[in-house]
């Protein structure tokens, strides 16, 4: 009886001992598994269409080549894409430079002047002021563009307007445009009203919502596709994509893309508080918080106050050494829409409604409506069911071009 009892214990004790090594085995394999994947997600850093050289270098090989481009267009190591295509013996003859000029320190809507970058000695042409689009005497004897600027994913930045006419001229002078695509900081968001094409301007070209989700090389496929060059004519396109890329990833910029975006939380804020250029509101021109503050000296007394004083981007700030109450939004949550309540806040709180609003503000929003649902008090939730119908044809027509 005594062994029979034995047996069984013995035979248990094996079961048992066979079923714990098996699943001490599976969950190594498990942890394995999972470590796996962790350093495959490490080693898989985004590129950007600058760093993705192999695909676009033998593009250039043998031609005469212009770029435009900033203080943006570097490579994942730092280097300048100039100095770097110069180091890989690419013919490169001419720099075109957007709004902030070449190096990017210019105040925004502030006359760029043509020169010659020091490092190189290539000429520089300003593509800001009355030269928005390249002359064809200014384009003679080059066969491919590249361009390589880092768009915020707001309508009014205008280096999307840059684009649009820099594939204009491409188009009538039967020149390729390369654009080296990169990330857009503002991931995939997609809101605001749609621009109404009488209200049409340098700071909002196209029938698009003030966030449009989508990168510039996306952006510069839209603008070929929907035909919206002069007459209807085609860019001799090709973009150069991004690697490893997710809209849905954050991406935070090397440098900053202009001089009043100095941080994510200005980026990130930046399509919500721009509004308030068309107001008698400051978005912190003239000190560290660019776009991260707004305030004036016509809003109640609070807490929170700054006085703008010039600085590198702001030579002349709005409110000039003069105290402005308002809020501060340096810490605040990320957001994920176009945010009305900081605008309609503000509205409600100064005194002289009829000097808030400038004309500069139906330019931004590329519509009147705002401007209307604003002063008569209509709800935000309200003002945003208005655009649903606009913003669902939209997304729509921008499904055709997206590349991630």
């Amino acid at each position: 009886m005594m062994s029979k009892l034995v047996f069984k214990n013995t035979v248990l004790f094996l079961v048992l001992l066979m079923v714990s090594c098996g699943s001490s085995v599976k969950s190594k394999e498990e942890r394995s598994k999972k470590q796996e994947v962790i350093v495959e997600n490490t080693t898989s850093e985004i590129k950007t269409g600058a760093d993705n050289y192999a695909t676009y270098l033998p593009l250039l090989k043998d031609k005469k080549v212009g770029i435009i481009t900033n203080q943006t267009g570097i490579l994942s190591d730092k280097t300048h894409l100039v100095d770097f295509l110069l180091g890989k013996k690419i013919n490169l003859l001419k720099i075109f430079a957007p709004e902030h000029g070449f190096r990017g320190t210019a105040d925004a809507g502030e006359h760029v002047v043509d020169g010659k970058d020091t490092k190189t000695g290539l000429p520089i042409i300003s593509l800001y002021g009355n030269n928005k689009k390249p002359k064809s005497e200014q384009l003679a004897g080059l066969e491919v563009l590249v361009f390589d600027l880092q768009d915020v994913g707001a309508r009014f930045y205008t280096y999307i307007s840059s684009l649009h006419y820099i594939m204009e001229a491409c188009a009538e002078n039967n020149i390729q445009l390369i654009v080296l695509d990169r990330p857009n900081p503002n991931g995939g968001i997609v809101d605001g009203p749609i621009l109404e094409k009488e209200f049409s301007s340098f700071v909002g070209m196209h029938p698009i919502p003030l966030l449009h989700g989508m990168t510039i090389g996306e952006y510069a496929q839209m603008t070929n596709g929907e035909k919206w060059l002069k007459n209807g004519e085609l860019c001799k396109l090709t973009v150069i994509p991004c690697l490893n890329y997710k809209r849905e990833m954050a991406y935070s910029l090397p440098v900053k893309p202009s001089p009043n975006l100095p941080n994510d939380q200005a980026i990130n804020l930046y399509a919500s508080l721009c509004l308030f250029e068309g107001t008698n509101v400051s978005v912190g021109r003239g000190t560290e918080k660019q776009f991260q503050i707004y305030g004036s000296p016509y809003l109640p007394k609070s807490d929170f106050s700054f006085t703008p004083v010039p600085n590198m981007g702001a030579k002349e700030p709005p409110y000039k050494n003069q105290l402005c109450y308002g809020e501060d939004l340096s810490s605040a949550p990320k957001v994920h829409q176009l945010e009305l309540k900081w605008l309609i806040k503000a509205y409600t709180a100064t005194a002289d409604k009829t000097k808030f609003f400038t004309d500069f503000f139906t330019k931004l929003a590329g519509t009147k409506k705002l401007q209307q649902q604003i002063e008569a008090g209509t709800s935000e939730a309200d003002i945003r069911k208005s655009w649903e119908k606009g913003l669902a044809d939209f997304k729509v027509m921008r499904k055709k071009y997206l590349i991630y």
